[in-house]
Protein backbone atom coordinates (compact mmCIF):
# COMPACT_ATOMS: atom_id res chain seq x y z
CA UNK A 1 0.00 0.00 0.00
CA UNK A 2 1.50 3.53 -1.01
CA UNK A 3 0.38 6.55 1.61
CA UNK A 4 0.86 9.96 1.34
CA UNK A 5 -0.15 12.77 3.59
CA UNK A 6 0.00 16.83 3.04
CA UNK A 7 0.13 18.82 6.00
CA UNK A 8 -2.20 22.23 5.99
CA UNK A 9 -1.72 25.16 8.64
CA UNK A 10 -4.93 27.78 10.19
CA UNK A 11 -5.95 29.84 12.82
CA UNK A 12 -9.13 30.03 14.50
CA UNK A 13 -10.90 30.57 17.50
CA UNK A 14 -14.02 28.70 19.12
CA UNK A 15 -15.94 27.99 22.40
CA UNK A 16 -16.86 25.00 23.17
CA UNK A 17 -20.57 26.05 24.82
CA UNK A 18 -21.82 22.86 26.04
CA UNK A 19 -18.88 22.35 28.66
CA UNK A 20 -19.08 23.43 32.35
CA UNK A 21 -18.33 27.16 33.33
CA UNK A 22 -14.93 26.41 35.23
CA UNK A 23 -13.43 24.44 31.64
CA UNK A 24 -10.99 26.18 29.49
CA UNK A 25 -12.69 24.99 26.88
CA UNK A 26 -16.29 27.14 27.59
CA UNK A 27 -13.89 30.34 27.05
CA UNK A 28 -12.77 32.36 24.05
CA UNK A 29 -9.87 31.05 22.95
CA UNK A 30 -7.80 29.87 19.54
CA UNK A 31 -5.12 27.29 18.14
CA UNK A 32 -2.88 27.28 15.35
CA UNK A 33 -4.39 23.77 14.08
CA UNK A 34 -2.74 21.53 11.33
CA UNK A 35 -4.87 19.57 9.07
CA UNK A 36 -3.24 16.48 7.91
CA UNK A 37 -5.10 14.22 5.14
CA UNK A 38 -3.73 11.25 4.33
CA UNK A 39 -4.42 9.19 0.76
CA UNK A 40 -3.34 5.74 -0.08
CA UNK A 41 -3.77 3.50 -3.01
CA UNK A 42 -2.50 -0.28 -3.86
CA UNK A 43 -1.11 1.14 -6.96
CA UNK A 44 0.17 4.16 -8.48
CA UNK A 45 -0.95 6.71 -11.49
CA UNK A 46 0.59 7.18 -14.68
CA UNK A 47 2.58 9.36 -13.09
CA UNK A 48 3.95 7.76 -10.18
CA UNK A 49 1.92 9.24 -7.87
CA UNK A 50 -1.07 7.99 -5.23
CA UNK A 51 -2.29 11.64 -6.43
CA UNK A 52 -0.48 14.48 -7.32
CA UNK A 53 0.16 16.71 -4.00
CA UNK A 54 -0.72 19.62 -6.32
CA UNK A 55 -4.74 18.18 -6.66
CA UNK A 56 -4.75 18.61 -3.08
CA UNK A 57 -4.36 22.73 -3.52
CA UNK A 58 -8.74 22.94 -3.05
CA UNK A 59 -8.68 21.74 0.48
CA UNK A 60 -5.81 24.74 1.08
CA UNK A 61 -8.58 27.21 -0.37
CA UNK A 62 -11.51 25.67 1.18
CA UNK A 63 -9.58 26.07 4.80
CA UNK A 64 -8.12 29.30 3.67
CA UNK A 65 -11.62 30.54 2.83
CA UNK A 66 -13.97 29.11 5.34
CA UNK A 67 -11.86 28.41 8.68
CA UNK A 68 -8.60 30.51 8.38
CA UNK A 69 -9.02 33.40 10.92
CA UNK A 70 -12.49 32.82 11.43
CA UNK A 71 -14.55 32.30 14.84
CA UNK A 72 -15.52 28.26 14.04
CA UNK A 73 -18.73 28.08 16.20
CA UNK A 74 -19.88 30.69 13.45
CA UNK A 75 -18.68 28.10 10.78
CA UNK A 76 -19.51 24.42 12.00
CA UNK A 77 -22.92 22.90 12.16
CA UNK A 78 -21.83 20.13 15.18
CA UNK A 79 -19.49 21.56 18.15
CA UNK A 80 -16.16 22.46 16.89
CA UNK A 81 -14.03 19.83 18.56
CA UNK A 82 -11.07 18.49 17.26
CA UNK A 83 -12.75 14.87 16.62
CA UNK A 84 -15.89 16.85 14.57
CA UNK A 85 -13.69 18.88 12.51
CA UNK A 86 -11.65 15.40 11.73
CA UNK A 87 -14.77 14.31 10.24
CA UNK A 88 -15.79 17.12 8.81
CA UNK A 89 -12.78 17.45 6.78
CA UNK A 90 -12.08 14.31 5.92
CA UNK A 91 -16.01 14.07 4.69
CA UNK A 92 -15.01 17.11 2.56
CA UNK A 93 -11.66 15.24 1.19
CA UNK A 94 -13.42 11.87 0.54
CA UNK A 95 -15.77 13.47 -2.19
CA UNK A 96 -13.47 14.90 -3.62
CA UNK A 97 -10.47 12.31 -3.73
CA UNK A 98 -11.56 8.39 -2.89
CA UNK A 99 -8.23 7.66 -2.05
CA UNK A 100 -8.36 9.48 1.14
CA UNK A 101 -8.31 7.19 4.29
CA UNK A 102 -7.67 9.46 7.12
CA UNK A 103 -7.93 13.18 8.42
CA UNK A 104 -5.85 14.41 11.32
CA UNK A 105 -6.46 17.49 13.10
CA UNK A 106 -3.78 19.25 16.13
CA UNK A 107 -4.89 22.31 18.13
CA UNK A 108 -1.53 22.20 19.87
CA UNK A 109 1.62 20.53 19.39
CA UNK A 110 1.00 17.75 22.10
CA UNK A 111 -2.98 17.58 21.13
CA UNK A 112 -4.30 15.82 18.06
CA UNK A 113 -7.95 13.65 16.96
CA UNK A 114 -8.09 11.73 14.00
CA UNK A 115 -11.23 10.05 11.96
CA UNK A 116 -10.32 7.38 9.98
CA UNK A 117 -13.20 4.92 9.25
Amino acid sequence: MFRISKEFHFSASHRLEHLPDDHQCARLHGHNYVVVVELASKTLNSDGFVRDYHALMPLKEYIDGQFDHRHLNDVMDVPSTAENMAKHFFDWCRARWPEVTAVKISETPKTWAEYRP
